[in-house]
C-alpha cells in the first residue's frame, strides 16, 4: 500500500525506501540521529505496553511526555550552575511529573470507574494548555529570546546528557529500561499480578490480588517512563523546552506498543523501525519531493 501511494506521486517505491534507510543509517551522523529518535520512542512505547498488560489503554503518553518535559526544562534552568546535579534533578522531576499525571487517570478509574481512554485523552489537552501557559510571555517558566519562540531557559552544558562511544546515553537507558520491564513482567510477583489482572480481573480479585493497587502502579510506571522520555529529550536533544518538542512521540508509542504485541523487549526493534522512518523522512522529501507526511501513512 505504501508503494502504491509513493508510485502515485511519480516516484519509484524502491528508490524511496532505499532513500529512507540510507538517510537514517548510512549518512554521516545518520545512525546517531536515528538512535536519538529511537530513545524516547522506546519509553513512550513502554508507557503503553505496561498498562496494556493490565487491560488498560493509556492514550495519554503525549500529555505525560510534554508536561514532564516542561517541568524538567524549568527545573534544569532553575538549577543552572549546579553542574551534573542539574541533570539528575531534571530527570527525576520529569519522571515524577509523568507518574503524577498518569496517576490522575488511574485514580479516576479505581475510585469512580471512569474509562482511562477518556481521561487520558482529556488530560492530553489539559497538559497542552498548561505547558503553553508556562512558557508564553508572562508565564512562570517563560524565557525571553530573540526568536520569540515560547520556551524555557537553556540548561547548562554540564546538565546535558552525554554520549558513550558515539551512542546517546538516553538510548542505552531506554534499552535497559525495556529489558528491566520485560524481566519484571516475566520473573517477578508484580509482573504475575499485572498479567493476571489483565487476563481476568475477577479471578485476580478472588485470588486476593489488589486490583486497584495494580492499576495505580501500572499507570504510575507508564507515566514515569513517558515523563523520563520527555526529560531526556530536554537534556539530551533540545537543551531547553518548547511546546513543539513532543511532536507525535506520545502517539507513536501506541503504534510501537501494538507492533511489539505488548512485549517490552520487542518495543526496542519496533521503536528503531519508527525511528528510521522518522529520521529518513526529511531526506526523502529532499531527494524525491515527496511530502514527509508519507511516513505517517506508512506507519498507519
Amino acid at each position: 500500500l505504501g508503494a502504491i501511494l509513493i508510485r502515485y506521486q511519480g516516484v519509484s517505491p524502491w528508490y524511496a525506501y532505499q532513500t529512507i534507510f540510507h538517510e537514517a543509517l548510512f549518512t554521516p551522523g545518520g545512525l546517531a540521529r536515528t538512535l536519538t529518535k529511537t530513545s524516547p520512542l522506546i519509553l513512550t512505547g513502554l508507557a503503553v505496553v505496561l498498562p496494556l498488560r493490565v487491560g488498560l489503554f493509556n492514550i495519554g503518553g503525549q500529555g505525560q511526555f510534554v508536561l514532564a518535559a516542561a517541568a524538567a526544562g524549568w527545573a534544569g534552568y532553575a538549577t543552572r550552575g549546579s553542574g551534573f546535579l542539574a541533570l539528575i534533578i531534571g530527570l527525576v522531576v520529569g519522571l515524577l511529573v509523568g507518574a503524577m499525571w498518569a496517576s490522575i487517570a488511574a485514580l479516576l478509574k479505581t475510585t469512580r470507574g471512569v474509562h482511562e481512554v477518556i481521561t487520558t485523552i482529556m488530560l492530553n489537552n489539559i497538559a497542552l494548555g498548561i505547558i503553553w501557559w508556562m512558557v508564553t510571555p508572562g508565564g512562570p517558566a517563560a524565557y525571553k529570546n530573540t526568536s520569540q519562540i515560547p520556551m524555557t531557559g537553556p540548561i547548562d552544558d554540564a546538565a546535558r546528557m552525554p554520549t558513550i562511544a558515539g551512542l546517546p546515553v538516553a538510548f542505552l537507558v531506554s534499552v535497559a529500561l525495556a529489558l528491566v520491564c520485560g524481566w519484571m513482567l516475566k520473573k517477578t510477583t508484580l509482573g504475575f499480578q499485572f498479567d493476571t489482572v489483565g487476563k481476568n480481573k475477577f479471578a485476580a480479585g478472588y485470588a486476593g490480588i489488589g486490583i486497584s493497587k495494580v492499576i495505580l502502579l501500572a499507570m504510575a510506571f507508564a507515566g514515569a517512563l513517558a515523563g523520563l522520555a520527555g526529560a531526556m529529550e530536554v537534556h539530551g536533544v533540545m537543551h531547553h523546552f518548547e511546546p513543539a518538542i513532543g511532536g507525535t512521540l506520545g502517539f507513536d508509542g501506541i503504534t510501537i506498543a501494538l507492533l511489539a504485541r505488548s512485549n517490552p523487549i520487542w518495543t526496542i526493534p519496533a521503536a528503531f523501525l519508527v525511528g528510521i522512518l522518522r529520521t529518513g523522512a526529511a531526506g526523502l522529501q529532499f531527494a524525491t519531493g515527496i511530502a514527509p507526511e508519507i511516513v505517517d501513512l506508512l506507519l498507519a
